[in-house]
């Protein structure tokens, strides 16, 4: 079964076969192929009326007949508010005018605005019972990170708890604001930005010409420093993945003798089934903990195993001179072997790969539960 994260994820996937076939070109279509689908996604039911009510319909002072598209429920009353709008449409200009209207006038403390792919959520930290004007959390399932599908988990009908959400959600307001005003300044300098960091380096009198100069040099000093930490961090992960690949062949050369063919010949283990060896367990650490992925080394090919247990395999390397291949397998306990062009179409077979590793654990659970 998906988790929250890959249904998320899975969801986001959709969006750019359907921008490119142009199959979300209203708003109607937005709310079939992505709001509802994401509402789904949180444990709502969205075709239960006790659950998701489509166009609640509400009085607000002298506006009869007021709609928001959608409103969740908890013991009958609303506790989240949707109003959608097309897919693409930009949200900074767009006011949430129903939303807005329809917040006052319900027990609900949440309203989300979204096109689909971004969410804005709303709530009414500085006047109670009244939207505040900015969203506190803003997330484009298409570019989510762990951390915005950690926030996002936060609205699923399992965790759903006002007062945890509402402590969190000024701390996720500022930083969010404080991240868009580094953005700015990292793109755009302004002159109180600039002379905040010339003043500390520059120990003359900082006239319009100094700080005019200091403004390119300021904004070429944080691209380096970002670029030199990103480098930096790639690097360090890349070396602790090597060593810990390394660390493993050695204790698995030692443990493991029928890895040497009874020829005699010690078996290589090559660069590329490292690499590849690396790849697998980069894909399936979103399912279960990467050192739980191990490889083997044998004459004929290559085994990456779950558990280091031959009867948790879950792929096998058959690489040579010629080709190269990949042998994943399925619930059926069935090798299926797949061509590589290069050791980057190994992340073309995810799906495949997270499949035969939820076998085996949904296996695990079925046999501690029985």
């Amino acid at each position: 079964m998906m988790d929250f994260s890959d249904l998320v994820r899975e969801l986001a996937s959709r969006i750019p076969t359907l921008k490119q076939q142009k199959l979300i070109k209203t708003e109607e279509a937005t709310k079939n192929a992505l709001v509802m689908p994401f509402i789904k996604a949180l444990g709502y039911d969205p075709f239960n009326p006790l659950e998701v009510t489509p166009e609640l319909i509400a009085d607000v002072g002298i506006k009869k007949g007021e709609k928001v598209d959608y409103a969740i429920l908890k013991d009958g009353k609303p506790i989240m508010l949707f109003e959608c709008k097309s897919y693409g449409t930009d949200l900074s200009k767009v006011q949430a005018s129903q939303l807005y209207r329809y917040f006052s006038v319900t027990e609900a403390r949440f309203g989300i605005l979204t096109d689909g792919a971004v969410y804005q959520f709303y709530t009414d930290l500085e006047q109670p019972n009244r939207m505040d004007p900015k969203p506190f959390f803003v997330v484009d399932i298409s570019e989510a990170k762990d951390r915005d599908i950690d926030e996002l988990k936060r609205f699923t009908k399992s965790a759903f708890d006002v007062e945890r959400i509402l402590s969190s959600a000024a701390e996720l307001k500022y930083k969010g604001a404080i991240k868009q005003i580094l953005a700015a300044e990292l793109a755009d300098p302004s002159e109180e930005f600039v002379r905040l960091f010339a003043s500390r380096v520059y120990s003359g009198r900082l006239k319009q010409a100094v700080v005019s100069e200091f403004t390119d040099i300021t904004k070429q000093a944080f691209k380096q420093f970002i670029s030199e930490q990103v480098e930096n961090r790639l690097k360090n992960a890349l070396q602790q993945e090597t060593e810990t690949s390394i660390a493993e062949q050695k204790e698995l050369s030692k443990a493991e003798p029928e890895l040497t063919p009874q020829n005699g010949k010690q078996v290589e283990t090559t660069e590329d089934e490292m690499e590849a060896h690396r790849i697998v367990r980069a894909i399936l650490r979103e399912v279960v903990d990467a050192k739980r992925i191990v490889m083997r080394d044998a004459q004929s090919y290559c085994a990456i195993l779950l558990d280091d247990n031959n009867r948790k395999s879950i792929c096998r390397l058959r690489f040579s001179k010629s080709r190269m291949q990949i042998g994943i397998i399925n619930g059926d306990k069935q090798e299926e072997i797949l061509p590589l062009e290069s050791l980057d179409d190994i992340y073309h077979y995810t799906d495949q790969l997270k499949a035969a590793v939820q076998h085996y654990e949904d296996a695990g659970e079925t046999a501690n539960g029985a």
